[in-house]
């Protein structure tokens, strides 16, 4: 299909996977949840797809013939901000991390529970719906937010670390976002996952923990002290310090 998303009701969804099984099991309950689904048995097919269509997500095998998963969504993030749910049979923290790396918005592991993707695939429209309207993810409008070391221009959505740009994935930015909305501000991880990724329901906590890691290295190839903000209280969560400790070398 080449014709853009719908603009009535349905929401248009592509799922990717070389197995037939699970894309037709997929596709039965997205269908019952009124989606309207095209499919794809293998990623040189879903990137030809993905380009040429308006999704309002994309459910992504990893492991697939052709290109795999995370070769499709470094080549969708090029040119599109699609939402992108990657799903792994592995459900390793190096798949994970590569997916989150090139784009990933969320993934899920094999065996999953149908009820589970049609739920989270839910959350995640209803998180890109919002920030289209103009709010991000904490629900702010348009601002700068500065700190020590720290500084957010969230018009341009862009992250410096004593005066260097870092360059964030879209949930990594929104995630900075909260934490530093609130500095000093010890928040759970299912806090964070229900008011960063909107999951109610359902969600790995290993989710919150993969995007944490993440931050901090890229934010550490700028400034150790920036880094070093972001602090994982034992126990309860993390924080982000709005005065950090600058350690001598």
């Amino acid at each position: 299909m080449t014709e853009e998303t719908s603009q009535g009701n349905a929401k248009k969804l592509l799922v990717v996977d070389d197995e037939d099984r699970i894309r037709r099991l997929l596709k039965m309950y997205l269908e019952k949840a009124d989606y309207d689904i095209d499919e794809a048995e293998n990623g040189r097919i879903a990137l030809d797809l993905a380009l040429e269509n308006e999704y309002d997500l994309i459910l992504l095998d990893v492991m697939m013939p052709e290109m795999d998963g995370i070769q499709v969504a470094e080549e969708i993030r090029k040119e599109k901000e699609t939402p992108i749910m990657m799903l792994t049979a592995k459900g390793e923290e190096l798949n994970r991390i590569q997916g989150f790396e090139v784009g990933a918005d969320d993934y899920i592991v094999k065996p999953f529970s149908p009820r589970e993707i049609v739920l989270r695939v839910a959350a995640i429209i209803k998180r890109t719906r919002s920030s289209a309207g103009g709010t991000d993810a904490a629900g702010d409008v348009s601002d700068t937010l500065k700190l020590p070391h720290l500084e957010i221009d969230n018009d341009s959505r862009r992250v410096t670390a004593d005066g260097k740009s870092v360059n964030l994935t879209p949930k990594e930015y929104d995630l900075l976002h909260y934490l530093m909305s609130a500095p000093d501000q010890i928040f759970g991880r299912e806090q964070l996952l229900r008011e960063v990724w909107k999951y109610e329901f359902f969600g790995d906590l290993r989710t919150v923990d993969t995007h944490v890691k993440r931050l901090r290295e890229k934010l550490k190839k700028e400034s150790d002290v920036a880094a070093k903000m972001i602090e994982t209280v034992w126990g309860l969560g993390y924080k982000l310090n709005s005065y950090p400790h600058e350690e001598e070398e």
